[in-house]
């Protein structure tokens, strides 16, 4: 059985399936009857107006209708569009127990417990017959599917079959009047409008279900007998054929299947049971745990069973429908009915191949799954579930094809799956030992592999190769190799789809796709609400896929959408251009035709192929909103601009893509307030001063204006637009452009016009116009303010703009490909704008209008003479407004986009090259990218204590550029210094940083520390070593030698470092003999030159014999004779030593030092680390530490940190490659 949705709720009494829509009604033992989309899983409506359970529901089959019986003893006719009860119709005198609607005329048949059946007619809303005869409670009843007969099931334990032919004839109206007359005679005396046929008599107890075959005359019936009884039935007669025997309780419902050979019923035994009708065996049983069934039901036209329980119903198919099928280049073959067959596709030429033996047993779910082809053998692997999971091997003669009527014995084996993995070798999944056999075409293993995941399924994976599926993930495995290639986390696969080149899988499961690499690297997941069938992927890399009714699209990026709606689930086999070939559940190949424009349109933008996109956009109709959506989503405003017709729309899309001019035409179509102010804010953006000025204007908005003027330095405009203020009266205005102009007058004038006495009196008293301030001061009295004193006044005037009006410049570049071809505003809307811009905006713009004037009409105010100075020079007319041309830059920009200059791309900066380049943390310090060389550093040597290296880094960094001054005012020119530069080198290829630190230096150093260490500078020697260290990690040197010379002196140096570290110390622990004499004795064994080492033996002895140690003494004079010393009073001071300690060879005092055991020197507590005793090291110096310095800074180099995980030292190009 295979669950396509369940449902909890109350128990189900009654379902009917919908004949088209993915449908199903539920009606419950609680009154309530839901409807469901199976589909979907969700419930869409209930209907809850029967009192007490409803035991009968049924859709009608062309009208949306559906009628109900319950408890209450009504029938119910429901329309489920207006979701309302239309009409009940009364008559029962008991509960009714089913209900149906008869499939080509007004009625309706009930089953009732008050042992009736009755016939209504629900269009005149009437009752038409009544069938009685039963002699208890009628249990169902319902019409034959073609023939005049009720068949109807009763607890008399009988069945009854009746005839209605005559109610028939009374619908149909008589022809002529003599019938007329008979059908009114039969009316008013009583005529019988049904008549029983048969009686089944046969079962034991009450039965609870009868029904008829669809085409045979056939009748199944159950009852509490626990019996299922098969009848057959001629014109005259019906009798009992064969009882079925297995369920354990009362059998609840019982039906012919319509499309196989099966009898399906359920019980109350909590079991669903198939049988074989025409053997009459049980096939198979599903159960469940603690729910009996009571009804069952079946879908009109697809493969689809359903069936009502105690706690629920389940919606469930017997048999998978998907068709085996394998294409190879332009051939198709599949299976169907018992045949394999071949499909071409250039031709759709349909032939059969050969017959395929048929399974044993008659159980469910035992034909092919799936089919696997190799072309080169012309051999077919077919895989099914009989025995658990088992493959056949047919080998197709070339010459059969078409005949189709050999039938060959097939090869046979026992396997998961089995699939071709190359020319002549197949691998067949065992799945008891999670390994794979490869057999050959002789059905011999030659080789196994044991598989890296617990797989359930294979799948080929490309020549070799196999996809492994577990249960939560897919793996590729190299059979050759043994190697996993590639691993991927999904849920669980159904079906792998290869893409033709083979780069590109889709990986499908019941609600999700996966597209990804064949090396199952991960490009994009889908997720489906309903279930994905099946998928194929196009000449272009575009996956098609099927879902249970859409046909949909998924681009390389994840982006997908429907191409066309299905009717019936399809399984797609090859996607041609625009032909998608499939095949449906009938084996049935179908071409369908799809429109490709959207998706191909999507990729194209995608793969920027910008000349396709501007060639789909010409010739076909790409509208709608989903694309602009898409466009404006996928930063591609520009191209949608040339889609949409409505206005706001395209005002949007202009802003958006910053096309100024089509946003002019635009906002001039809607001309709103908010339109024109956005206009500006945007033309503003672009310093387009012109069409800010404009829009403005349009919108009346004077303080904007007034700020424009002064930003762009318009004296002119600044001044007309203060008369415009005066006429308006708005002081604020006013002001604030004599403000901007800097006319101290006008100002003045304004303060006394406003009656602001005061401050026009300090205005003009500070400004220097002494015969208005008199006057002021006259006017006020008393009252005249008095000025601060000691303050010294500047002049408040506006600074003069750098530029003076105009727009700003604009950069010179190609038309982009929309911008050329696609000029669907067309030649009208520009000349509309050049119209605009030639013309005076004073006439159409009226900025003073009447009604916004609070002083009436302007020329009132003329007359009234108030301006006279100014109307000597013609008066300041609206006409005489001249403010600038309105485009003017659209025009310049249009002249200058189609112009040959093309901004030079910014190259990529040298010290980004660098970087790129190289994994050396010196070159990265040198391009100054500190953090990615400390990162290396830290990754290849474990440093973590970088202050010594930051002086370092500077030099690198600086050392690497040189600085040029080019002119005054511009910037210095940083230009980068290259190792190895020479002229004949070429200009586009980038050598590495120069460096400032060289292998060579470092030699020098060396010898500097060798001569203060023989001087006894200890402290100085020191110094210089430990410089040598911190400058190792940032050397770079070109051969493999000398990089073992570089790792051979970080080992001397670090010996050096440490011995002169123990003798500064010894030199300051003065009050601890003892101490002192251990550290003196571990300078001996560090690994110094032979000068050195005699100086430290020499002191070393001296130590100890001063303190009494003379055994310890003994052994350093012996160690120094040893080395042959050059100066001959050491070796005269060492004999005399040996003598005198011969005599007594005691020590006063014990040291933690025992000469015999090979040690090392722990460089942070400076004891020793003997021969078998753990240590850690530094990853950088390799000087060695007890193990509780595991994780501090390395006392020696005070750069690393002691135990960490380092790579080891890169210093070379050549160790790289």
């Amino acid at each position: 059985m295979l669950t396509k949705f369940e449902t909890k709720s109350n128990r189900v009494k009654g379902l009917s399936f919908h004949t088209k829509r993915p449908w199903i009604l539920a009606s419950l033992h609680s009154g309530v009857i839901q409807l469901w989309d199976y589909r979907m899983g969700t419930l869409i409506d209930r209907f809850d107006e029967h009192d007490g359970p409803v035991r009968g529901v049924h859709f009608h089959k062309s009208q949306p209708l559906f009628v109900s019986g319950g408890d209450d003893y009504k029938i119910k006719v429901w329309n489920y569009k207006l979701h309302r009860c239309l009409f009940t119709l009364f008559g029962h005198l008991d509960y009714i127990r089913t209900v149906q609607f008869h499939h080509e005329y007004p009625w309706i048949v009930s089953a009732s417990d008050d042992q009736t059946i009755r016939i209504w007619n629900w269009q005149s809303r009437t009752l038409m017959s009544v069938l009685t005869g039963h002699n208890h409670y009628v249990m169902c009843a319902s019409f034959h599917p073609k023939e005049d007969l009720v068949v109807s099931a009763s607890l008399d334990q009988t069945v009854r079959v009746w005839d209605i032919g005559a109610l028939r004839k009374k619908t149909s109206s008589p022809a002529d009047d003599i019938l007329r007359l008979s059908q009114m005679n039969t009316d008013f005396f009583g005529g019988v409008d049904a008549v029983v046929k048969y009686v089944l008599e046969g079962h034991d107890r009450g039965v609870n279900w009868a029904s008829f075959h669809p085409t045979l005359p056939l009748i199944v019936s159950g009852a509490d007998d626990r019996q299922v009884k098969l009848w057959r039935m001629n014109d005259t007669k019906a009798w009992e054929v064969d009882t079925l025997r297995g369920h354990m309780n009362n059998v609840s419902c019982v039906f012919f299947h319509a499309r196989q050979d099966v009898i399906v019923s359920n019980s109350e035994d909590k079991s669903i049971r198939v049988w074989d009708a025409t053997k009459r065996t049980g096939i198979q049983t599903f159960r469940r745990e603690h729910d009996r069934f009571w009804i069952l039901t079946a879908h009109p036209e697809m493969n689809l069973l359903a069936a009502g329980h105690d706690s629920g119903m389940i919606v469930f198919k017997l048999e998978r429908e998907r068709p085996a099928f394998s294409v190879s280049g332009d051939c198709l073959y599949y299976v169907k009915d018992r045949f394999l067959r071949l499909y071409e596709f250039s031709t759709q030429k349909d032939a059969q191949v050969i017959p395929i033996r048929r399974p044993g047993s008659a159980a469910l779910n035992q034909g092919p799954r799936t089919l696997s082809y190799s072309p080169t053998e012309n051999a077919v692997l077919i895989c099914s579930d009989v025995d658990g999971g088992s493959y056949e091997l047919y080998i197709v003669p070339r010459d059969s094809i078409g005949r189709g009527d050999t039938v060959q014995d097939a090869k046979r084996g026992v396997g998961g799956s089995a699939v071709f993995v190359a020319r002549n070798r197949f691998a067949v999944l065992e799945k008891s030992s999670n390994q794979v056999l490869v057999k050959n075409l002789k059905n011999e293993i030659v080789k196994k592999s044991v598989l890296p995941v617990a797989a359930d399924a294979i799948f080929y994976a490309g020549t070799g190769n196999l996809l492994c599926r577990a249960e939560d993930r897919v793996v590729v495995f190299d059979l050759q190799q043994r190697l996993v290639l590639g691993e991927l986390q999904t849920s669980f696969i159904r079906y792998v789809v290869w893409s033709n080149d083979m780069e590109n899988v889709a990986l499908l499961s019941k609600h999700t796709i996966i597209i990804a690499s064949k090396k199952l690297e991960h490009r994009c997941t889908l997720h489906e609400t309903i279930r994905v069938k099946s998928g194929a992927w196009d000449d272009n890399g575009v996956f098609i896929y099927t879902t249970l009714n859409h046909i949909k699209y998924c681009l390389p990026n994840g982006d997908n959408g429907i191409i066309r709606t299905l009717d019936v689930p399809v399984y797609i086999t090859k996607v041609s251009q625009n032909t998608v070939y499939c095949l449906d559940r009938d084996g049935k190949n179908l071409a369908v035709a799809i429109d490709a424009t959207e998706y191909v349109f999507k990729l194209s933008l995608l793969k920027k192929r910008f000349d396709q996109v501007m060639s789909m956009i010409r010739s076909s109709e790409l509208c709608g909103q989903a694309m602009i959506a898409y466009l404006q989503q996928k930063g591609f405003p520009e191209v949608a601009l040339h889609f949409v017709k409505d206005e706001r729309t395209r005002f949007n899309l202009a802003l958006e893509s910053g096309n100024i001019q089509i946003a002019v035409a635009s906002a001039k179509e809607i001309d709103k307030k908010d339109h024109w102010y956005r206009l500006g804010v945007e033309a503003l953006r672009q310093g387009n001063a012109g069409i800010v000025e404009y829009a403005y204007q349009r919108t009346k908005n004077f303080e904007r204006l007034s700020f424009l003027y002064l930003v762009t330095g318009n004296i002119d405009k600044l001044s007309k637009m203060l008369k415009i203020a005066e006429v308006k009266n708005d002081v604020m205005g006013q002001f604030h452009n004599a403000l901007y102009l800097g006319d101290i007058r006008e100002r003045v004038k304004i303060l006394e016009n406003a009656g602001h006495l005061p401050l026009a009196y300090i205005t003009a008293a500070v400004h220097g116009l002494h015969d208005i301030a008199e006057r002021l001061a006259a006017d006020l009295g008393d009252n005249v303010p008095s000025l601060p004193e000691g303050k010294s006044h500047s002049l408040l005037i506006p600074p003069s703009p750098i530029m003076c009006g105009g727009d700003w410049p604009l950069l010179r570049v190609m038309k982009g490909i929309f911008e050329g071809g696609l000029d669907n505003v067309g030649r009208n809307a520009q000349e509309e704008d050049e119209e605009a811009a030639d013309a005076d905006w004073g006439e159409d713009l009226d900025i003073v209008d009447g009604e916004n004037m609070q002083n009436g009409d302007i020329g009132m105010v003329l007359e009234d003479g108030e301006v006279h100075e100014e109307n000597e020079e013609g008066g300041w007319d609206l006409e005489d407004l001249e403010l600038p041309p309105e485009l003017d830059t659209p025009k310049t920009s249009s002249h200058a986009r189609s112009s040959v200059f093309i901004a030079p791309t910014p190259g990529m900066p040298v010290n980004l090259i660098w970087t790129q380049r190289s994994s050396l943390a010196a070159e990265h310090a040198a391009a100054g990218n500190f953090d990615t060389a400390m990162r290396l550093l830290s990754r290849q040597l474990g440093i973590r204590n970088f202050a010594p290296l930051k002086p370092l880094f500077f030099d690198l960094h600086m050392g690497s550029h040189t600085y040029l001054r080019a002119l005054s005012s511009s910037p210095v020119i940083s230009v980068a210094v290259e190792r190895g530069w020479s002229e004949s080198s070429s200009p586009n290829v980038r050598g590495p940083p120069a460096l400032v630190f060289k292998f060579s230096q470092l030699e020098e150093k060396l010898k500097a520390g060798y001569r203060a260490t023989t001087a006894g500078k200890f402290t100085e020697a020191l110094r210089i070593f430990l410089s040598i260290l911190h400058t190792i990690p940032l050397i770079v040197v070109e051969s493999r030698r000398e990089v073992d010379e570089v790792k051979e002196l970080i080992i001397i140096v670090k010996e050096y470092a440490l011995g002169l570290q123990m003798e500064v110390k010894r030199r300051e622990v003065k009050d601890d003999p003892v101490r002192q004499q251990e550290l003196a004795a571990y300078f001996t064994h560090c690994n110094l030159q032979l000068p050195h080492l005699r100086l430290a033996l020499l002191n070393a002895m001296t130590v100890c014999y001063k303190a009494r140690n003379l055994n310890t003494a003994a052994n350093f004079a012996r160690r120094l004779l040893e080395t042959n010393p050059t100066n001959e009073n050491h070796a005269k001071t060492a004999r005399q030593v040996l003598q005198a300690a011969e005599r007594n060879m005691t020590d006063a005092s014990p040291l933690n030092y025992d000469f015999r055991n090979p040690f090392v020197v722990c460089g942070a507590t400076y004891i020793p680390i003997y021969r078998g005793q753990k240590d850690v090291s530094c990853p950088f110096c390799s000087s060695r530490f007890v193990p509780s310095q595991e994780g501090q800074l390395c006392t020696v180099c005070d750069l690393a940190v002691i135990g960490s995980d380092a790579s080891g030292l890169l210093c070379s190009p050549s160790q790289i490659r």
